[in-house]
């Protein structure tokens, strides 16, 4: 049995997300007990929305479902690292492969990387 410490955040968990292949960091979510449960029972990476109090699974609006290839966790129970299989390329919600698409230089955020796709198509807003 797994046992995850989700006492110290409300009930939530830190979730790192990398691409399996090459390690390149994705983004960060959050689980909590039930997200959890699902990312193990269906292999889909299954979050919990802190802003809509509510389990999403990656990519079930936009097709860039996470499926999970390895999964790790960190000395205290209390942090997990997921190593996925990104479909469709991208991972954030703006498009690009990465949420990290913002790099600090100087004294000024530049953006690098170009969206895969408009979020506008994709989440009709």
């Amino acid at each position: 049995m797994i046992k995850l410490d989700f006492g110290k955040m409300d009930g939530l968990i830190p979730a790192v997300v990398q691409e399996y292949e090459t390690g390149e960091v994705l983004m960060l979510a959050f689980m909590n007990k039930e997200a959890w449960e699902e990312t193990l029972s269906t292999g889909k990476a299954t979050y919990y929305s802190r802003s809509r109090k509510k389990l999403w699974v990656k990519g079930k609006t936009s097709g860039n479902l996470q499926l999970i290839r390895e999964i790790r966790i960190d000395c205290d129970n209390d942090t997990v690292l997921l190593k996925v299989e990104q479909l469709g390329g991208a991972a954030c919600h703006t498009g690009h492969k990465s949420c990290f698409f913002k790099k600090v230089e100087d004294d000024s955020v530049k953006v690098v990387g170009t969206p895969l796709f408009d979020p506008e198509e994709v989440y009709n807003k």
